[in-house]
């Protein structure tokens, strides 16, 4: 199952779990001032580390790769839709608090949210 390319800007290479070559989609985007990066699994593309395995050393990773500051962006994480009958591959978007404990650490956007920060 391929990804739809509306889902990123770019292919991101990333050193996944144990330095294995992984990849993600991603996008960055500014909206009133805050800078979202938004981490979307490519599944079968994907040839090591899924991005929520891969989590706080990924978006450590595309900070320095971009210029940024861990704390000073929100990280968001896409499972795309891929237009499957299994409903584990409907399209949702979390956001990832690394301070929080394991049962807060991701949050569910709505649609809404999710239409103002892709526009």
């Amino acid at each position: 199952m391929k990804v739809p390319e509306k889902y990123y800007d770019e292919i991101f290479e990333f050193k996944g779990q144990w330095d294995m070559p992984s990849s993600c989609g991603l996008k960055t985007r500014v909206v009133d001032g805050k800078t979202y990066i938004i981490v979307t699994e490519l599944y079968q593309e994907n040839p090591g580390t899924s991005v929520t395995y891969a989590g706080r050393s990924l978006a450590e990773q595309i900070c320095e790769a971009k210029g940024l500051k861990l704390d000073e962006i929100s990280y968001l994480e896409c499972n795309p839709d891929t237009n499957s009958k299994l409903s584990f591959y409907d399209e949702e978007y979390f956001e990832v608090d690394f301070a929080a404990d394991k049962a807060n650490m991701y949050r569910q956007l709505s649609s809404d949210e999710v239409r103002k920060i892709l526009g």
